[in-house]
């Protein structure tokens, strides 16, 4: 433990990409392959399953500290960090024991066996333990108990710093990691050296390791968003879409171009007569979709299929999206969302959500690795097994449609038609790419230019919706943010106001703490946000929520009603377990609307108008 807690302290104290890789290459150089798997499981998302309830954990440390409840909540407030407020609180260590015993001991022989076990076991364990560790082992036990490890390092960085001490190609290493840290999988000192072995012949396919184990997900870039701007949409504004998109990309006949859908990005795997699915998270989801298991029986052993999981609403009265020969629409992602929170998958539960698997890139077939073939052979090759597959009866495997132009202007008008159709926009994938791992920000496969200058994938997304909201609540954000006030909840007007002065009647009210009258003019809450401003923003928002505070219920505050923001999301769906009726998909923060004054913000009626304009089939959030 000291030794991974001495890394964990490394790690956070740099934001320098290279001394992160030192570090890591450090540690792994140092320990065992037991310690090693378990600390590339945690460093690389792995989570440790919650052993104790916060509540519970919140006692105990206030047991331990001798703290009154007030003043551990104060000191919580003011650190941001359960597990960092309770190393900081607890007393002096009785001894140091803890600390020489290994990660993966702590993790075998301590941690482990405590699952299933009751609260006063839990508890008794905690409180010795406490005792035999510094503040940092403390911070990790909490929150290796509490289930809510995270540190300041990528997956890919610990897949560079692998590669690096394994001289391998950290490309080789991250396909190796696939599946590593699903949460059904405990991490060993056997997988680790697998991924340290010496890199196996081009075009092996998955030879000689898990069968189960797919491809690293190939990840598209933003089209024409840098630093929070839409710079692609200020440029068209000037200059034309058809001009910009050339000089960027170059000739659209270059290019593929399918639709963006809002679904699960996954990885449907047959091999040794059996079917895993896999979500982008690297989370294994076989058991959830038995439909997308029973869809792949009828493949060869040996394949591999990259696309999105949707629930798909049959409906041969609703034409077709362009492109493709398939009835109905993809349905929002709140009804697919509801499916994967049932843990019981009745008759009744897969008819009202029936997920369907729309297949975008082959990746391997008879067992061959297919992923450095340009983009058309795999398409070519995509074609190929569904032709082969839907001639059976059975479930049939639908392929992402190509959308046929070869003008940038013809593509846009598609575009334009995404949110009625209940898609995100566009795809546009280059005709000689290969399929590459994540993120890339060059592109070296066959056909690509010299200086690397074109992506291989871009999604080109509709523009959000936005919506003008009011101010009302804030709690303070974690970590670097603990002392600044961050989250917010925003609110709608129930109704135009009159006038500016029916609103600022309203505000009054609010600041007397007079409850708002049924019927009449008032704020309604309809979302929270917490990403989207600078800095400097949060800090300028942060001392006029100080200055407007009118009540705080333990972290939050209720705030004298000022600010209007612009607010920007993706979908928006009715809602029963909201006042407002509607919950909105990513909500983030556009800007402060300091030219907007209170009786100018949205209402609901804004927001009813947004949900006509989204399909008319609609999942129920709750």
């Amino acid at each position: 433990m000291k030794r991974f807690a001495e890394l964990f302290a490394e790690l956070d104290a740099t934001t320098a990409t290279s001394a992160k890789v030192t570090g890591l290459q450090r540690y792994l150089s140092t320990v065992d392959d037991a310690d090693a798997a378990w600390a590339v499981y945690f460093l690389s998302g792995g989570k440790p399953r919650q052993l104790i309830r916060t509540a519970q954990l919140r006692a105990l440390a206030e047991e331990a500290s001798g703290l009154p409840a007030w003043l551990f909540e104060a000191s919580y407030q003011a650190v941001g960090d359960l597990a960092e407020t309770i190393a900081l609180v607890l007393p002096a260590p009785a001894s140091a024991e803890g600390l020489a015993v290994s990660l993966s001991e702590w993790m075998e022989q301590r941690l482990l066996p405590l699952r299933g076990q009751g609260d006063d076991v839990v508890a008794a364990a905690l409180r010795a333990w406490w005792r035999e560790l510094d503040a940092t082992g403390r911070f990790l036990l909490v929150k290796l108990v509490g289930g809510g490890f995270r540190v300041g390092v990528s997956k890919l960085l610990v897949q560079r710093a692998i590669g690096q001490h394994a001289g391998i190609d950290a490309k080789q290493v991250a396909a190796r990691m696939m599946g590593f840290t699903d949460g059904k999988r405990l991490p060993t000192a056997a997988q680790y050296r697998a991924m340290l072995a010496p890199t196996e012949a081009p075009g092996c396919g998955h030879a000689g390791r898990e069968p189960s184990q797919p491809y690293p997900f190939f990840l598209a870039s933003p089209l024409g968003m840098e630093a929070g701007e839409d710079l692609l949409d200020m440029e068209v504004a000037s200059t034309g879409i058809a001009q910009v998109m050339q000089a960027r990309l170059g000739e659209a006949g270059d290019w593929l171009a399918e639709w963006k859908f809002d679904g699960i990005r996954g990885q449907i795997v047959k091999r040794a007569g059996q079917v895993w699915v896999w979500s982008r998270g690297e989370e294994l989801m076989s058991e959830r979709f038995p439909e997308l298991q029973a869809l792949a029986q009828r493949w060869p052993d040996g394949t591999v299929v990259d696309g999105e999981i949707l629930v798909w609403l049959d409906d041969a009265s609703t034409s077709a999206l362009p492109g493709s020969d398939r009835p109905g629409r993809p349905a929002p992602f709140a009804l697919l969302q509801q499916r994967i929170g049932r843990k019981t998958l009745n008759a009744k539960v897969l008819a009202a959500a029936p997920v369907s698997f729309m297949a975008y890139d082959l990746l391997e077939l008879d067992g061959q690795d297919c992923r450095e073939r340009p983009q058309t052979q795999r398409r070519a090759g995509l074609q190929t097994l569904a032709a082969t597959v839907n001639a059976a009866a059975g479930p049939r495997l639908w392929l992402s449609p190509c959308l046929e132009s070869d003008n940038w202007s013809g593509l846009a008008a598609q575009r334009s038609k995404a949110r009625g159709l209940g898609v995100e926009g566009l795809m546009l994938k280059h005709r000689s790419s290969t399929y590459g791992t994540g993120r890339q920000k060059r592109w070296a496969g066959p056909g690509a230019p010299a200086d690397g200058a074109v992506l291989a994938w871009w999604k080109w997304k509709i523009d959000p919706l936005t919506i003008d909201g009011v101010l009302i609540y804030a709690q303070a954000g974690h970590g670097r943010r603990a002392s600044v006030y961050t989250d917010y909840t925003f609110a709608v007007w129930s109704r135009v106001p009159a006038s500016a002065g029916e609103a600022q009647a309203v505000v009054d009210a609010i600041t007397r703490r007079e409850p708002a009258v049924p019927g009449a003019l008032q704020l309604v809450a309809f979302t929270k946000a917490y990403s989207g401003l600078t800095d400097a923003e949060f800090k300028s928002v942060d001392a006029v929520i100080r200055q407007h505070t009118l009540e705080k219920f333990g972290p939050v505050r209720s705030v004298r009603p000022t600010l209007v923001f612009e607010l920007a999301f993706e979908g928006i769906a009715r809602s029963t377990r909201h006042k407002s009726g509607v919950a909105l998909r990513f909500p983030r923060m556009q800007r402060i609307r300091h030219d907007k004054p209170l009786h100018e913000a949205s209402t609901l009626q804004d927001l009813e108008h947004l949900l006509a304009k989204t399909p008319a089939k609609i999942g129920q959030d709750g």
